[in-house]
């Protein structure tokens, strides 16, 4: 299940019942059509405020929708890119034993990454800056891109990258090797929180 399909589904069916398109609820509750489409598609989830509005334009009470959005949360998904293996490899089990709560998966590539965010909204990733072909920089634009609220930490031997990283908004920045203080660290302090990984 992708995140948020629940409530994808609860918030179409109600639409459907009231006779509304999509735009005709995004004018409603003043957003995008685009951020409609987004909540039925499971890509973005709306704030508590957002929520409101939501259930006043529908008429339903608040807690249907929040019970929806409860039912569509999976465990938080988190990616690491990393092109050196043993790096890799090391990383996702020190993320696995530090976010226990947590799906870790690790890619090699940024194409490989970038495919994957396609098709399931990540909650953070932690992006290698120096990639083969694509560098992390990119990557993170490409997957801001996407429309999600993916919390970007670089993880580089470099501190040459930061002022882009500021720049670009990226939630974190770990010089490596990858540590667990460093990962507790970042956990606290996630541009977007993340239930099960925010503290």
């Amino acid at each position: 299940m992708q995140y948020g399909d629940g409530f994808g589904t609860i918030l179409r069916e109600l639409r459907g019942q009231k006779g509304l398109s999509q735009q005709q609820l995004a004018d409603a509750v003043a957003v995008s059509r685009a951020a409609i489409a987004m909540y039925e598609s499971g890509r973005r989830l709306p704030d508590l405020n957002m929520l409101a509005r939501l259930a006043k334009t529908l008429d339903v009470e608040t807690y249907v929708l929040m019970d929806a959005l409860r039912e569509g949360e999976g465990a938080p998904l988190v990616i690491v890119v990393e092109d050196v293996p043993v790096v890799l490899r090391g990383s996702v089990r020190m993320l696995e034993q530090e976010l226990p709560d947590a799906e870790i998966v690790g890619f090699s590539t940024a194409a490989e990454a970038l495919d994957f965010a396609r098709m399931r909204p990540v909650d953070v990733a932690f992006l290698d800056v120096e990639l083969p072909g694509e560098d992390g920089m990119a990557l993170s634009r490409e997957m801001t891109a996407l429309g999600g609220r993916t919390n970007i930490i670089f993880l580089t031997s470099h501190i040459d990258y930061i002022e882009q990283a500021t720049y670009d908004h990226c939630s974190g920045y770990i010089l490596k090797p990858l540590k667990p203080e460093r990962i507790r660290h970042e956990m606290a302090h996630l541009r977007f929180p993340v239930r099960g990984l925010s503290r």
